[in-house]
């Protein structure tokens, strides 16, 4: 049996099939095949995001109206400007690493050890910015009741501002008026001990209820939007009728089971889809500071290359880029 080997020149290197395809290494190639198949996941999820916010766009909740919190300023209403400032923060984060893959083609240790420095930087406030942000959506601000039929009914008051009557968002704590009543968790001698009931709300329906009648400046304003593309504010009889007729449960922030500001699956999807991009910019932090002390000692000098930083580098544009679609999704449209 002949048993000769034929040499191909290509023995003992990383990408054995001769021509490199479109002039990339296999490294940079296997990344490439994981952002196309991560993006087809993202894609997945906001398309689905797109589909269920029209299906149920009567009670979607209004982006300029969840997301008005800035960081040490409380009490003031300023939509979306926390969120453009996280934005900002993490395209600059995209420039800086531009920078360091720059800087690795001319082999410049030191340029590229900073811009990679500032790229971890701005992921990090990045991430910190979305726990804080999660952190207050589920706290929420105003609380509201849920109905028997699953709809939430929020409080407000109708001022004055620039000569036009607007509605504006009251606290329950602003006016419930609090019950010397006691309210019982589910205890084990009840035989319910394999439940569990949670934290309960600040405030009973009936504390709620209390509130609004002696208070003739509140109005209740439903989940569902007019043709105009407000929420319908009922009248002081509507309001009072809707509570003490239909009220169920006071809700207070959003979770996965209930949404003060609309419908669930807004919390929902907003928990998963940030959820999951916030992991992709974690992860991404972890391996840029990897590759950043690697820097450091010199690792990449020795080989001759910074195709490492390239390849990261690829992977930190994606989740940037993912983001900009998020972005547009949730806060924009």
């Amino acid at each position: 049996m002949d048993t000769t080997v034929v040499a191909t020149g290509t023995e003992g290197k990383n990408w054995g099939g001769g021509n490199q395809p479109l002039h990339a290494s296999y490294g940079k190639l296997m990344m490439w095949f994981f952002i196309v198949s991560d993006a087809l996941t993202f894609s997945g999820f906001l398309a689905s995001y797109g589909f269920s916010r029209f299906k149920f766009i009567e009670s979607w909740p209004i982006a300029d109206e969840v997301f008005t919190h800035v960081p040490f300023l409380h009490g003031q209403e300023l939509p979306m400007i926390y969120v453009a400032f996280m934005t900002f923060i993490l395209i600059m984060s995209s420039v800086t690493m531009v920078l360091a893959v720059d800087a690795g083609h001319k082999m410049q240790k030191t340029k590229v050890t900073w811009y990679m420095f500032l790229t971890i930087i701005g992921g990090l406030i990045f991430v910190g910015s979305q726990a804080w942000e999660w952190a207050t959506f589920i706290k929420g601000d105003y609380g509201a009741v849920l109905t028997k039929g699953g709809n939430i009914l929020q409080f407000g008051e109708y001022v004055e501002k620039d000569g036009e009557q607007v509605f504006k968002r009251v606290a329950l704590r602003d006016f419930a008026v609090t019950q010397p009543t006691e309210r019982v968790k589910l205890e084990r001698n009840a035989g319910l001990w394999f439940q569990d009931e949670g934290t309960l709300p600040s405030y009973t329906v009936n504390e709620v209820l209390a509130g609004l009648e002696a208070n003739s400046n509140i109005l209740v304003r439903t989940q569902l939007l007019t043709e105009e593309g407000e929420k319908t504010v009922l009248s002081r009889g509507e309001s009072i009728s809707q509570i003490k007729n239909h009220g169920t449960l006071v809700v207070e922030g959003a979770n996965l089971v209930h949404n003060e500001y609309g419908s669930p699956l807004f919390a929902d999807f907003f928990f998963f889809i940030t959820g999951f991009h916030g992991f992709h910019v974690f992860s991404g932090v972890v391996i840029n500071i990897i590759i950043f002390f690697n820097v450091i000692l010199g690792t990449y000098e020795r080989r001759g290359t910074y195709e490492m930083v390239e390849k990261v580098g690829l992977y930190w544009h994606f989740v940037d880029l993912v983001w900009v679609f998020v972005f547009t999704f949730f806060y924009l449209v």
